[in-house]
């Protein structure tokens, strides 16, 4: 008994596994038969035909029972019983022509939804077909084609002109001329020179270059990408369980229209008639088009919606949370002015302070070692490092104690700078001071700026015009840096100071005024962007922490795709709600009309077929939008120091 039973469930394993390339093709079955048996009805062959036409509605029955037994072992319960039970009662009261009409009807609507829904998905199923395999590694001796698992941090990348850019990693010999347009939708490519970051998934558009590795490739930029798309097709919408839900009263609705009319005169096709105008209905061919169609058009524009249904929580946003550093932001200081004291002079005081910050992974620490590095300065190796987080960072290098951080690190070891220039120091509002020492002696202060994004004001305006009421900047900086960066931006509400609790403690308490949409990149925004309605994640090079636990990426570094997306959200949704509604109503009426005998089994397989293929098409128009609505038209606000 076992190999029989082990052999019956590989087999119809592999029927399921065919069931959606079935889909596709389905409607040929219908449309041969029903054509053959139009013809040999018209040469007077009246019993073949019949016959043909039966035996098309059994083939497309045999479908339909397996998706029918699917999904009922899964608890839904959908609308494919009302196709199965006009199928059926069509072969039961001698009705083949009727039965072979709404077998094509219902294949005709599988096959189209399939080929919408392939059509809708195209933009975001590409990004997963161009992952590349293989990658040419340059070696001693020579090139070596290797697969990406094979790579590592610090191995040098040969991409040929074409190639996709295998890994993340920085420009090392030659120009990276870099087509981003399928992760950005930026029509023009760019042009990197060495050491500049260059992002996998992007298609080399010039000339060949090499590429040094910085992460491995399952956690390169585009991998994580591509995971998200997967999952984000993987997702159900809250609206098509809503359908399902709908769904099941109008199955109950139909049932009880069809049997009152069959009851009421006496005549089963009346039921039969009902049966089949309600077959399939337009309540679950409209809503996965519609909203696949709005997350591919999203996809196309640089955002990543995992699923309809953060699709659908995107078009009701009403309340933004925003992080600072890296969103609003940069989140990548630079150095404005150095004061050195005593015998080491500016250029001496940044060298040792960024070698001592090669120890450290915190956003300061990194600006300090690049403008280093960009100047050209030797670095020495530091030992003994120890950081205290907030403080700053101590340890030795060449020889000499070196501290580096804030006034408080300053304090712990009893090193006092001459005011006003040192501690007690007011600062610029916006701008972080970094305080060094030497062997417990004051020798610079090093003030650096964090600027507001280019398109920052710009997008918060474009937000307040797709219908944001309030905008809530959530930092974990100090109160007076936040209100001095926003200061003239529309934005209702500063929360400064803040620990990855607390934000999250904000983005509930923001819930009073409507739906929030928290938006950050670093991996303390996760906890709020995980509790908020809608998580979005900027840009593509984020901690995987942050990308994880959002419902949107922004692929592309930048605020400025978030209007579009969230006109794009609303269209989907509207054109999904429209289709269903007139979808239905077209439905009833015509069911009504069965009902009281004005329509017979075929004229109401035809006609929901028009209607089925009225709002499939209808549903397709979230592929397209209005083409200026979501660009932000507010000058963006100029931010100094």
């Amino acid at each position: 008994m076992t190999k029989p039973a082990a052999g019956f469930r590989k087999m119809r394993g592999s029927v399921v596994g065919w069931l959606p390339q079935l889909r596709g093709w389905l409607a040929v079955v219908p449309l041969f038969g029903l054509s053959t048996g139009l013809s040999a009805h018209a040469l007077g062959h009246a019993h073949f035909a019949a016959t043909t036409w039966t035996v098309v509605t059994l083939a497309v029955l045999v479908v339909l029972v397996t998706q029918v037994v699917r999904s009922l072992t899964k608890g839904d319960v959908g609308l494919d019983l009302v196709a199965l039970l006009s199928m059926s009662g069509a072969l039961a009261l001698s009705q083949p022509l009727t039965g072979a009409v709404i077998a094509l009807m219902y294949a005709g609507g599988q096959s189209l939804e399939a080929y919408a829904a392939g059509r809708a998905g195209k933009a975001m199923t590409a990004l997963v077909a161009r992952q590349p395999r293989t990658a040419l590694r340059e070696d001693v001796g020579g090139l070596t084609e290797v697969l990406l698992a094979a790579l590592a941090p610090g191995d040098h990348i040969l991409v040929r002109a074409g190639d996709v850019v295998p890994v993340d990693g920085r420009v090392f010999r030659g120009s990276a001329v870099l087509d981003r347009s399928s992760l950005t939708g930026e029509a023009l490519p760019i042009t990197l020179l060495a050491n500049e970051p260059v992002l996998s998934g992007t298609v080399n558009a010039g000339t060949p270059f090499t590429v040094v590795a910085e992460r491995p490739a399952a956690d390169s930029t585009y991998a994580g990408i591509v995971r998200l798309v997967e999952a984000a097709q993987a997702r159900k919408a809250p609206m098509a369980h809503l359908a399902d839900r709908y769904g099941l009263a109008f199955l109950a609705l139909t049932l009880l229209l069809a049997g009152g009319a069959w009851s009421a005169s006496g005549d089963p096709l009346r039921a039969l008639a009902v049966l089949v105008v309600a077959t399939p209905c337009p309540l679950i061919l409209a809503v996965p088009v519609a909203l696949v169609s709005g997350l591919s058009r999203a996809a196309g524009n640089g955002v990543l919606i995992k699923g309809g249904g953060a699709l659908e929580t995107l078009a009701e946003i009403r309340v933004l949370v925003i992080d600072k550093t890296g969103t609003l932001t940069h989140g990548s200081a630079r150095l404005t002015s150095t004061r050195s004291f005593g015998p080491y002079d500016a250029v001496e005081a940044l060298r040792l302070a960024a070698s001592l910050d090669q120890a450290s992974g915190h956003p300061i620490a990194r600006a300090l070692v690049e403008e280093a590095r960009r100047r050209a300065l030797v670095l020495s190796q530091p030992q003994n490092v120890t950081e205290s987080p907030g403080e700053g960072v101590s340890g030795w290098v060449e020889g000499r104690h070196v501290l580096v951080g804030g006034p408080r690190l300053m304090r712990m070891h009893d090193v006092r700078f001459p005011p006003p220039d040192g501690a007690g120091l007011v600062a610029a509002a916006a701008t972080a001071t970094v305080l060094v020492a030497v062997e417990g002696a004051p020798v610079a202060v090093l003030e650096l700026v964090d600027p507001l994004r280019n398109d920052g004001g710009r997008t918060l305006a474009a937000l307040r015009e797709c219908g944001i009421k309030r905008i809530v900047l959530a930092t974990g900086d100090r109160r007076a840096v936040a209100e001095a960066l926003v200061a003239g931006l529309p934005v209702d509400a500063v929360a400064a100071d803040l620990d990855p609790a607390a934000k999250t403690d904000i983005v509930a308490a923001e819930r009073r005024s409507g739906p929030v949409m928290m938006v950050g990149d670093g991996i303390n925004d996760a906890p709020a962007l995980a509790a908020a309605d809608l998580g979005i994640a900027l840009g593509a090079r984020g901690a995987a922490a942050a990308a994880e636990a959002a419902d949107v990426v922004l692929l592309v570094d930048s605020l400025a795709p978030l209007p579009q997306a969230i006109l794009i959200a609303r269209r989907a949704r509207a054109i999904a709600l429209q289709s269903v509604w007139v979808g239905l109503g077209l439905s009833l009426v015509g069911m009504v009309a069965a009902a009281l005998g004005h329509l017979s089994p075929l004229r109401g397989a035809v006609l929901q077929e028009i209607i089925d293929v009225a709002v499939i098409l209808n549903a397709l128009r979230a592929l397209g939008g209005p083409q200026d609505g979501g660009e932000p038209t507010t000058q963006d606000v100029p931010r100094g120091a």
